[in-house]
């Protein structure tokens, strides 16, 4: 091993890609590949190479140029899209590994101590969790492809999202990681990492047997509208002549709503009051509400400004309800391009937004008809599934089953439709009430409170209408009741150890300045 890394530091040309290499390897736990058990070593490379670099500075770039191999990995399908600037988004969100790099080095470099493992068992992932807390701010691109989110078939990982959100499960992943590269570098450290694994499986089985869990206590029938990819001349009013066909198709199938996917109607409905009697019309031959999407140019509801907006609509067999939710978290480049007078060359060089949307100003909790009952339904739009704070806004309002509408039509062939549907399996997790993930195009899913699968997914080559008995609960889980504590016991816990270090400095120096001073000779 020794070998090896005097190797790479002999050419850093070639550490430099071993270190792009290493960070882009815990993109194969998330799907399409789905190794999800490989999350729980595939940092180690990584972390082995940052703890053996020859300088703190080098540490860094090793952090640095891992983080934008991750972010490349797990981005890969923007490429057709940004081309070039998805390298520079990746090595700009790659920069925040670069203190997670130097303290790998701090804590494990050369022969660790016992004390040093033990320290790195908890500051290494509480640092991990600090750079998915900053890249998860909507304007650095939202938490996408957290390394949480890869456990999102694991039944024993969605328990402990019920706990501690996402935001846990990352934590107690980057752990174990942690806890195997002790085990490669420090023979004479490996308690605590054994200590760190068995806690790891404690809190697990903890989490297991003792964590409130919803209790289910019906179900409703959602039905999912999926008209696939519609290009070409007129691709709207076909797109919407399909979805017509796709929903009388329900008539007779008693379901209690239906969901239309993300842009399913491309104008205005007060402009085109003819397509809001023909989704009321379809309302009637089906008995249930329809939720579309209306991706189209208005004037704000609340006397804003003019533009286009992508809101979810509720309409009933007399039309429109009233109820309508603008998205609120745009994604980036996609529908808005940041500080565009600096950054609108983008442009130029791929598929950015030409016009920003506009945005949304508050979540909202809608009333559909259930059984002559009112069933309260909380939407999203496409990427705000991936933001565990608005799921959980949703169900402290009240709501009951939650609903993403999404399209993924310009990355149809790549991992990021299944990417996005196993999201959901986790916000259901996160909060305990079902999620419906519902797509234009792309993969369609619904998820029971637990996290668990209710019904195959619809794929990407699906043009159909699915109906899918949908389990609903009530009660809270942790997650839902405290929030993103996690996060809080990571700052805690860096503190701590950044208020033992500057202390043990204090000390060394007034050490050093009670020694007698040494005279030279003459």
């Amino acid at each position: 091993m020794e070998r090896a890394r005097q190797r790479l530091d002999a050419s850093p040309w070639w550490r430099g890609a071993a270190a792009v290499g290493a960070g882009a390897l815990p993109a194969l736990a998330f799907p399409a590949p789905s190794l999800w058990w490989f999350a729980y070593v595939a940092l180690v490379p990584w972390m082995l190479l940052a703890r053996s670099a020859g300088t703190p500075r080098r540490a860094a770039l090793d952090g640095w140029l891992g983080g934008l191999g991750f972010m490349l990995a797990v981005h890969h399908w923007l490429l057709p899209s940004l081309h070039v600037f998805t390298v520079v988004i990746a090595a700009l969100l790659g920069a925040l590994w670069a203190p997670w790099g130097w303290l790998l080095r701090r804590l494990l470099h050369g022969v660790p101590t016992a004390g040093q493992a033990a320290a790195a068992l908890v500051a290494v992932p509480s640092a991990w969790l600090m750079v998915e807390l900053v890249r998860s701010w909507q304007g650095l691109g939202g938490p996408w492809g957290m390394l949480g989110s890869s456990q999102w078939q694991v039944t024993p990982a969605l328990r402990l999202a019920s706990v501690g959100g996402v935001w846990l499960v990352s934590l107690l992943v980057v752990a174990v990681n942690t806890a195997v590269t002790v085990f490669v570098v420090a023979r004479d450290a490996r308690t605590p990492a054994v200590a760190g694994l068995v806690a790891t499986l404690a809190a697990t089985g903890v989490a297991w047997a003792w964590a409130p869990r919803p209790q289910v206590d019906g179900q409703v029938a959602i039905a999912v509208v999926q008209p696939g990819v519609v290009d070409g001349p007129g691709s709207p009013d076909r797109r919407f002549a399909r979805e017509e066909t796709l929903t009388r198709r329900l008539a007779g199938r008693d379901v209690d709503l239906v969901v239309w996917g993300e842009s399913s109607v491309g104008s205005d409905l007060d402009e085109r009051p003819d397509l809001a009697r023909r989704i009321a019309a379809l309302s009637r031959a089906v008995g249930a509400d329809i939720l579309v999407n209306v991706d189209a140019r208005r004037p704000a509801s609340d006397g804003g400004a003019q533009g286009i907006y992508k809101s979810s609509v509720l309409i009933g067999p007399q039309g429109p309800t009233g109820e309508h939710y603008d998205k609120m978290r745009l994604v980036p480049f996609g529908e808005y391009v940041p500080a565009r007078s600096l950054l609108g060359w983008a442009t130029s060089v791929g598929k950015a937004a030409g016009e920003d949307r506009m945005r949304g100003t508050r979540q909202i909790v809608m009333d559909a008809r259930h059984d002559g009952q009112d069933l309260r339904v909380g939407p999203l739009v496409c990427f705000e599934s991936a933001f565990p704070d608005m799921t959980r806004k949703l169900t402290k309002d009240g709501a009951r089953v939650l609903l993403a509408q999404s399209s993924t039509s310009t990355f149809q062939h790549s991992w990021a439709p299944e990417q996005h549907a196993s999201l959901a399996a986790v916000r259901a997790a996160e909060t305990g009430r079902p999620m419906v993930h519902a797509t234009l195009t792309g993969v369609s899913a619904v998820y029971g409170p637990d996290g668990s699968r209710a019904g195959s997914w619809l794929g990407t080559s699906a043009s159909a209408a699915r109906v899918y008995e949908v389990p609903t609960a009530h009660g809270t889980t942790l997650y839902a009741r405290f929030g993103d504590w996690p996060v809080h016991a990571a700052v805690t816990v860096l503190a701590v150890l950044a208020a033992a270090q500057a202390a043990r400095r204090l000390r060394r120096r007034a050490t050093a300045s009670d020694l007698p001073p040494v005279h030279a000779g003459l």
